[in-house]
């Protein structure tokens, strides 16, 4: 059995997220459809403001929250030892949606309050689906695992659907549609330093603790015969994914499919030892995200939501990934 590469896949995905993040800041539909010439700064007030302000902490955005996504991908699929769960699956990103609508339709949609709402209801949709999933008698885990995730998710749905009704149509509604959609449109300097707080921490965390998920990804017995507090650790690295998972979709609404999609692809690239696959899936994320961020907002003049960008992408890859046979030869 051969040995996984060493290096030069991490280095070259973290080489094409800058050269790709370099030519997003150039792509859009001002003065002209798909590109803006880079000469155009120096002479265009106009262009750069719209780059300084706009293009650039969206970019930043999406790169956050693409990482973030393929993060707690990768975590909750090792964990839970299930290769089918993301937080989409989960209740999770279900959760920050519905705490989020009651934020806008309760509480006048101040930033903060959505935030935190979202937070809370996307651990507690992660706590329900968990305790669902152990009531459960039909099945295995996996089985128990999915089934739980599609009720309460759905329950979370209803949840979102019954406020709709409530909301006001000119104001309050649109927000909602909006997280159902995701999108980066109206991202501002001001939202992303109001993620960082949250997210870069629990990221460090997560990455610090990268190789536990190897232990935890094993039989609890066995990892409890090689010294790791499973539920201490377990808890805590879920903790930190819903986290840095909430904080990220209390500004882009859902954007499904990242967090699954990227961890098949990373254990492709770089092997099933997390010390390697999940940074690869990090830069994975914020590659697809910027890159289906550009395509949302230059394909048509009316901007595409990126949720619908990023589920078409990552279902279609996804059946590719899962129709090609494993490369054979990795740890």
């Amino acid at each position: 059995m051969s040995a996984p590469r060493q290096g030069p896949p991490l280095l070259l995905l973290g080489l094409g997220l800058a050269a790709l993040f370099a030519l997003s800041v150039f792509v859009g539909r001002y003065p002209a459809p798909f590109f803006m010439p880079p000469s155009l700064l120096g002479e265009d007030e106009i262009a750069w403001r719209l780059v300084v302000s706009l293009r650039l902490p969206r970019l930043v955005a999406a790169v956050v929250l693409g990482a973030t996504l393929a993060a707690a991908g990768l975590t909750m699929q090792m964990v839970f030892r299930n290769p089918l769960v993301e937080p989409g699956f989960l209740g999770v990103s279900q959760g920050a949606a519905f705490g989020a609508a009651i934020g806008i339709v309760a509480l006048g949609g101040r930033p903060a309050l959505v935030q935190a709402l979202a937070a809370a209801c996307a651990l507690a949709g992660l706590g329900l689906t968990w305790l669902l999933a152990r009531a459960f008698r039909f099945g295995g885990s996996t089985l128990r695992l999915v089934l739980a995730g599609i009720a309460v998710s759905a329950l979370f749905s209803s949840g979102v659907g019954l406020l709709k009704l409530v909301a006001d149509p000119l104001r309050q509604l649109p927000e909602i549609t909006f997280w159902l959609l995701g999108g980066l449109f109206g991202i501002g300097w001001k939202q992303v330093l109001g993620l960082l707080p949250v997210v870069v921490p629990a990221l460090a965390g997560i990455l610090l603790l990268r190789w536990r998920l190897n232990v935890l990804s094993l039989s609890d017995e066995t990892a409890f015969a090689l010294g790791v507090a499973v539920r201490r650790e377990r808890a805590l690295l879920l903790l930190l994914s819903v986290a840095a998972t909430a904080a990220v979709v209390s500004v882009s609404g859902m954007v499904g499919w990242v967090g699954l999609i990227t961890p098949h692809v990373a254990r492709r690239l770089h092997g099933a030892d997390a010390r390697r696959a999940l940074p690869g899936a990090m830069l994975l994320g914020a590659i697809v995200v910027v890159a289906c961020d550009d395509l949302a907002r230059t394909l048509v003049a009316a901007e595409i939501p990126l949720g619908i960008v990023t589920s078409l992408v990552g279902a279609a890859a996804f059946a590719v990934v899962m129709i090609r046979p494993p490369v054979r030869g990795r740890a």
